[in-house]
């Protein structure tokens, strides 16, 4: 990284901080050692993006601009991705855009499946798309939208310097972690680690902190005989 921010090979996937947000060994496992496995949560998500994600379909709808998977990149966050929408409105106090008349505020939209996230691995993801157009467009974005397709509903994220600090300390973890090429242990979390597609890859049981590895495959046999006794 330089004065100027990270390099165009420094660069690491957007969508990737809301992994690490969530657990970073699931983030590494998917970005440092290239491992992925879907499951029919992570597979009607790519569906629900791609009907989002239609880089030629920009509408106008009244006094707002709706425009389709925005590339978006951050120097300073060292992140780059796609917005899935982000939408343009007509502002006296915004951002001028090339190619349109007058001046417009920026709002960034993600679309999620199922519910809100017990924790903000969402605001994370959103945050960090909103931090790229910031840089990009010269502006500040107050706030922008989470449409979740279950509920159907959209969910106002405000971008407070709170939730920017955590998408900044989570981009220079990611970068740590990338440049070492460590893949951290696991740290168990039942109810996380139950809904994760790479459960079956991570191995959590075997990897986490303390975890003693003969204890673990000894569990592992006594539990497969009980099971075909």
């Amino acid at each position: 990284m330089s004065g100027a921010g990270y390099a165009d090979d420094e660069l690491l996937p957007l969508s990737g901080i809301q992994h690490f947000h969530f657990c970073p060994r699931q983030w590494a496992l998917i970005h440092v050692e290239q491992q992925w496995a879907d499951d029919r949560r992570t597979a009607e998500g790519h569906l629900i993006h791609e009907r989002a994600d239609d880089p030629f379909l920009s509408e106008a709808r009244g006094p707002v601009v709706v425009t389709r998977a925005v590339p978006l990149l951050s120097r300073s966050l060292g992140l780059r991705g796609v917005a899935d929408v982000v939408e343009y409105t007509r502002s006296s106090d915004g951002v001028a855009l090339s190619g349109r008349d007058g001046r417009w505020s920026v709002r960034p939209v993600e679309y999620k499946r199922g519910k809100p996230k017990p924790d903000e691995r969402d605001e994370v993801q959103v945050c960090a798309q909103a931090i790229c157009l910031e840089e990009q467009l010269g502006c500040r974005i107050e706030s922008a939208d989470l449409y979740y397709h279950e509920p159907r509903r959209r969910h106002a994220v405000p971008l407070t310097d709170d939730l920017r600090e955590t998408v900044a300390a989570s981009a220079r973890e990611m970068h740590a972690i990338f440049r070492a090429g460590t893949t951290p242990p696991a740290t168990v979390d039942a109810r996380r680690c139950t809904h994760c597609s790479l459960r079956d890859l991570c191995m959590p049981g075997l990897t986490r902190k303390r975890a003693s590895v003969p204890g673990y495959i000894r569990r592992h046999v006594q539990s497969t005989i009980s099971g075909a006794g």
